[in-house]
């Protein structure tokens, strides 16, 4: 795991304009992940960013970054609450909520795609994810849209121009620090 892979697939976090991104990396050893997470986390933090593994296997390890603050705010709503309580979730905080949703990846075998509440997409999306098996999505594109398309298009598009920006931005240089937007 690299800061390029951070800004190749967290740039909207990075940014301040999503609340969380996932990747999946191949790794050789487990001390060498928790020292490079460790390693990034000394640079994001202190812009309100955080760095967990949330799964491990044998080669390939979970990545999720996010902003605690946002985090905090989208597990906040009522209905996100409601949600999340009828997955097992228990909500009086987010700690507990990432902490649940760690345990699911371990020992259930069946992926939870609850995940995208984590991720700031919208109930709607993930409710219909779920209750559709994947199918039947209005669109696709950093998720599957079963709600307002148009302002999914928007943010496909601004996730997208983000990343690009990031990357260019990176490539010429720039480091993390100077590209991750205080919260």
């Amino acid at each position: 795991m690299s800061d390029e892979m951070i800004v190749r697939y967290c740039s909207p976090t990075l940014a301040n304009i999503k609340t969380a991104n996932l990747f999946s990396c191949l790794y050789s050893s487990k001390q060498t992940v928790i020292h490079e997470i460790r390693s990034i986390n000394q640079k994001l933090v202190p812009k309100g960013i955080r760095v967990l593994p949330i799964h491990m296997s044998k080669r390939r390890v979970l990545i999720y970054v996010y902003r605690p603050e946002r985090l905090k705010r989208d597990l906040s709503d009522k209905t996100v609450r409601t949600f999340l309580e009828t997955k097992g979730y228990q909500c009086d905080n987010f700690v507990c909520c990432i902490n649940r949703l760690i345990m699911k990846l371990r020992e259930e075998p069946n992926f939870p795609h609850e995940i995208g509440l984590f991720l700031g997409y919208p109930l709607e999306d993930v409710k219909g994810f779920i209750e559709n098996k994947a199918d039947c999505s209005k669109c696709s594109g950093c998720w599957k849209v079963y709600g307002n398309e148009q302002e999914a298009l928007k943010l496909f598009e601004k996730y997208q121009k983000c990343a690009g920006t990031y990357y260019a931005q990176w490539k010429k240089g720039m480091t993390i620090e100077r590209l991750a937007v205080n919260s």
